[in-house]
């Protein structure tokens, strides 16, 4: 079967990657009304956008639109079409189930599929035709935004009402292409190629340059022999402009060069005075840091140091010595100086000698005294005794004489024999103060050694330069330690000398080859060797003006020899005249032809036109007709025609004849009114765009219920000649859609999204 004869519809759609969509396949879609249902995001306009992405090219990323690119894949995916017998249009949708009918698949007699817009529409592409991307947005894909209005209304239904003119193409489209030409003819763009105007000026400008090149020829001659004269002169004032530009970029060499050789000589001469300041302030305090520490200690080498240290280290042992066997004897003459005292204090002289005294009179009371009392008492107890014969008074008396005989004899020998406690005790005293004078004398010794020591100690250091530590070895080394830091101060102040010096050197080298420069760089520039920067500058500027004039001369002599030179080449070919003729003819031969051709298209063009018109007076009052007649279904017979006004704009009339511009209307009535207009110019142009589906995204939300059930009915009347997706999320909306679609004997198909 023939693709021509087949009624085709859309029965499946295969979405690879699209948006939130990936490998979902929806259908099957019946010939006539289908309903997609879904909810707020469920993907209704995406499905919608997608059919015409896969048939017109995806849409390109141009500010914050969504272009329904999945994240990490390419857009992609298919549509499949079906062809509709006609036995079979007449059973669809006779079995429905709770939300829709169940339609018998019909074999994919066509598919078309996209992938990357650069690759193109693959597939069965002759389903698009009969209907380009405009078309198919301002027509065939609707929403509530494109029910407000519908661009070029004349335009639009111009090229829909001729697209089905039976001709191989419409004849507005032909017209388009005419008027194109025509304006091809009357641009005067430099690419219009046949423009009319473009080759009528350059077909004067031609005759003129012919009466130029005739005038022209008669001083060609004198310009020959003007030009002859001219060179020898040129050649030798080139000449002069040569060897005068060399001077030039020789002072301005020189210039510059003693510019930099100036600055650097400036930089240098502060260089050397920052360098020699340097220098002496290292110089002047190395000599401070030397008096700081004495010459002696300043000219200490490593070695020396080392050995004077150990000498120091020698000194301060046999000090140590010293200074123990000073504290050993001091410790001894304490402990003898302590005992010796402890016995002074523990005896007291005056009391024993009055114990001494006490004893003695004591002593000398019983050798005395008691045996004179005895005495006295025994004799004349004895003597009374023997006078009275009494043995008793005799013996008593001579018992009393006896016993003071021996106390007195006992007595004598107390009194005169030694006191052994009392030697003892001297003994001890004497003792204690001979050691603690020995203990004395020994210390008295030892701190005149250590005394000695001092003073050798401090001979040695002054003989070492340590004069300021005295006889302190610490010190001592405190100073050796703050020489060694001073000598690496001093080795530091000798480097920077030693540095500035030899900088200084190199800068007072510097300056003189600077000064061999500077008289080699005016030799060059053929100056005295005494001549100043401002001497080159006014030699230059004397170059310069020189050179000004000799330029100016030359220029004017290049100029003159310039025109006589492009004057003499372009007489040199006499044919230019003939040329000149030739191409006159051509572009008048053009003139000609592309008139004729103006005339045959502005022939053509009033032709198109009278048909055109002729086609639209015949279908254009059936489109309006029937835009009248659905709007007045839509709106209960509120609006009752549909129609133009002279100066071609849109306007409807009311059940009152009073007559508003589509601006005046209220959103739901103007949605009405243009949902009316599209259906009956797409019922009238059956041929545009006959495999397309209709794509209608809830244009009926802003309907009241009876305009959204009149708006139905008409959909319905249009889903029996096209196939029509409505999708929506509105339940009430597939009820009205449902009944219409039932009125028509094709129920509806509803696909849940």
């Amino acid at each position: 079967m023939s693709h021509d004869r087949l009624a085709l519809f859309l029965q499946h759609m295969r979405i690879d990657n699209f948006g939130a969509f990936s490998r979902r396949t929806l259908g099957p879609f019946g010939p006539h009304l289908n309903v997609v249902f879904g909810q707020n995001e469920a993907g209704k306009t995406t499905v919608a956008s997608f059919v015409g992405g896969v048939l017109f090219g995806w849409e390109e990323a141009r500010g914050n639109r969504n272009t329904y690119r999945p994240v990490g894949a390419d857009r992609a995916g298919s549509l499949f079409f079906a062809a509709v017998p006609e036995e079979a249009a007449e059973e669809a949708g006779t079995e429905t189930k709770k939300r829709g009918a169940v339609l018998r698949e019909e074999p994919v007699v066509a598919s078309v599929s996209r992938a990357r817009n650069a690759d193109g529409l693959q597939g069965d592409t002759f389903v698009v035709e009969d209907i380009d991307k405009d078309t198919f947005r301002t027509m065939f894909s609707l929403n509530s935004d494109e029910l407000r209005s519908l661009r070029n209304t004349t335009d639009t239904t111009a090229k829909l009402l001729t697209a089905g003119s039976g001709t191989g193409s419409s004849p507005a489209h032909a017209l388009a292409h005419i008027n194109e030409r025509l304006a091809t003819y009357t641009s005067r763009a430099a690419g219009a190629e046949h423009s009319l105007v473009r080759l009528a000026a350059a077909r004067a400008e031609l005759r003129e340059r012919q009466h130029r090149a005739a005038a022209e020829a008669d001083a060609l001659r004198d310009q020959d022999r003007e030009l002859h004269q001219l060179d020898p002169e040129r050649q030798a004032m080139a000449q002069r402009v040569d060897e005068a530009n060399r001077l030039i970029e020789a002072l301005t060499a020189a210039q510059a060069e003693l510019e930099r050789n100036t600055a650097e000589e400036e930089k240098l001469r502060r260089e050397l005075r920052r360098l020699r300041e340097d220098e002496a302030r290292a110089a002047q305090e190395r000599v401070r840091l030397e008096g700081d520490i004495g010459r002696h200690l300043a000219s200490l080498t490593s070695t020396d140091e080392r050995l004077l240290r150990d000498r120091l280290d020698s000194l301060s042992d046999q000090q140590t010595r010293q200074g123990h066997a000073v504290e050993v004897a001091r410790s001894n003459y304490t402990s003898s100086k302590a005992v010796y005292e402890a016995l002074v204090e523990t005896t007291d002289e005056r009391s024993d000698r009055r114990e001494r005294r006490s004893k003695r009179r004591l002593q000398i009371a019983f050798t005395l005294v008691i045996p004179a009392i005895l005495f006295l008492l025994g004799v004349p107890l004895f003597v009374e005794g023997r006078n009275r014969g009494s043995m008793t008074y005799m013996a008593l008396g001579f018992a009393l004489s006896l016993f003071a005989a021996l106390m007195a004899v006992g007595g004598f020998v107390m009194l005169f024999r030694p006191n052994k406690q009392e030697s003892a005790r001297k003994e001890r005293f004497d003792d204690a103060h001979w050691v603690m004078v020995q203990d004395k004398k020994k210390l008295e010794a030892c701190l005149a050694e250590e005394e000695a020591m001092a003073q050798r100690i401090a001979r040695a250091l002054e003989d070492e330069g340590l004069s300021e530590a005295g006889s302190s070895l610490r010190q001592a080394r405190t100073i050796l330690d703050e020489a060694r830091d001073t000598r690496a101060e001093m080795a530091l102040c000798t480097q920077r000398q030693q540095a500035a010096a030899s900088r200084r050197g190199q800068a007072e080298q510097r300056l003189e080859e600077l000064a061999e420069e500077r008289g080699l760089i005016l030799r060059r520039a053929q100056l005295e060797p005494t001549a100043t920067i401002s001497d080159v500058e006014r030699e230059l500027a004397h170059r310069l003006q020189q050179r000004e004039g000799l330029l100016e001369a030359f220029e004017a002599m290049n100029q003159r020899i310039g025109e006589l030179t492009s004057t003499l080449v372009a007489a040199q070919s006499e044919h230019d005249f003939d040329r000149l003729k030739l191409e006159a003819q051509q572009v008048n031969t053009q003139l000609e032809e592309a008139r004729a051709d103006f005339a045959r298209l502005l022939l053509a063009k009033h032709m198109l036109e009278v048909a055109i018109s002729t086609w639209e007076s015949k279908r254009q009052p059936e489109v309006y007709a029937q835009a009248s007649r659905l709007l007045a279904i839509m709106t209960q017979g509120a609006w009752t025609e549909v129609s133009l006004t002279p100066e071609g704009t849109l306007q409807v009339s009311n059940a009152l004849k009073e007559t508003r511009a589509p601006v005046h209307l209220s959103l739901g009535t103007c949605q009405q009114l243009y949902l009316a207009l599209r259906i009956a110019l797409l019922t009238s142009a059956d041929n545009v765009g006959r495999a397309i589906p209709i794509l209608a995204d809830d244009i009926l939300v802003n309907f009241d219920a009876q305009r959204r059930l009149g708006a139905a009915r008409a959909l319905a009347e249009l889903a029996q000649q096209r196939q029509i997706i409505l999708f929506t999320s509105h339940e009430e909306v597939v009820r009205v859609l449902k009944k219409a679609a039932k009125q028509t004997g094709h129920p509806a198909v509803i696909i849940d999204l």
